[in-house]
């Protein structure tokens, strides 16, 4: 059975810092992309960031580009999201979703289109408030 479990989530004011983590189970973490995705209330859910298998390149929404980190460490089977200078706007539920690649690796057409991740965790809250 597959699991992605998300932790990491918690209330910070703006301008701190959070460190959330993914750990996958049930898969080949290697053969999976793993894509970070976030839900505002009342709003769509919308990409973060992803990195990829083998070469662990890195894709970011403009909106986190430079404040956001996303990473990944196959022998702990987890991707973590470093997200610095966070803001009230980054106020979400946020989500990982892993993409199967199977050996070849690398990412899917578009990267950041969560129509590509099959299998998601059930997220972790993220509060930014003063």
């Amino acid at each position: 059975q597959v699991q992605l479990v998300e932790s990491g989530g918690g209330s910070v004011q703006p301008g701190g810092s959070l460190r959330l983590s993914c750990v996958a189970s049930g898969l080949t973490f290697d053969y999976h992309v793993i894509g970070w995705f976030r839900q505002a209330p009342g709003k769509k859910r919308e990409p973060v960031a992803c990195v990829t298998n083998g070469a662990s390149q890195t894709y970011y929404a403009a909106s986190v580009k430079g404040r956001f980190t996303v990473s990944r460490d196959s022998a702990a089977q987890t991707s973590y999201l470093q997200m610095n200078g966070l803001k009230p706007e980054d106020t979400a539920i946020y989500y990982c979703a892993a993409h199967y690649t199977g050996s070849v690796g690398g990412p899917p057409r578009d990267p950041l289109d969560e129509i590509y991740y099959y299998y998601w965790g059930q997220g972790t809250q993220v509060t930014v408030s003063s």
